[in-house]
């Protein structure tokens, strides 16, 4: 049970990711979310959130405009990109949290590392855009996505 004083909330983030094969970077916005957080006492946290694929910004207009098209993220019928924690642990540097990330209708279990930087949390994640439905080259491997994620708080 989390008590007021020990409760921190995500006050912005910001999300960017490297396609690596393609060398792209991108970034996505308008994020929601619903966390319960106790710095004091991490593993007693929730991460719940949520970011709008139409908000995909890579640099070129053209090619993230063919992203939110049906081919692959399809953003009329899947508008949100979501994650919820099952677990969090400590770790040597910070803590990790295993959740389920839903992209495009697809649900499959992550873990995001994350570190703690005065009153960010950083966390990095690596996925395989494949895996979700969205094929960008035809090797799995090739499909490799690393995802940074910078959660500022309220906690000073």
């Amino acid at each position: 049970m989390l008590h007021a004083q020990d409760q921190t909330s995500i006050t912005s983030a910001e999300i960017t990711f490297r396609f690596v094969s393609k060398n792209v970077d991108g970034s996505l916005s308008g994020f929601e979310s619903k966390s319960e957080l106790n710095l004091t006492s991490i593993t007693n946290s929730k991460f719940k959130g949520s970011v709008n694929v139409e908000t995909i910004k890579t640099g070129n207009f053209l090619r993230d405009w063919h992203l939110k098209g049906s081919k692959y993220f399809n953003s009329d019928d899947y508008p949100k990109i979501s994650f919820e924690s099952t677990k969090i642990v400590d770790t040597t540097n910070g803590f990790s949290v295993t959740g389920t990330l839903t992209l495009k209708g697809t649900s499959k279990s992550i873990t995001i590392n994350f570190l703690r930087k005065q009153s960010k949390l950083v966390g990095t994640t690596t996925l395989f855009s494949s895996d979700y439905g969205i094929s960008i080259q035809k090797e799995r491997t090739d499909n490799k996505v690393v995802v940074t994620l910078i959660f500022t708080t309220n906690n000073e």
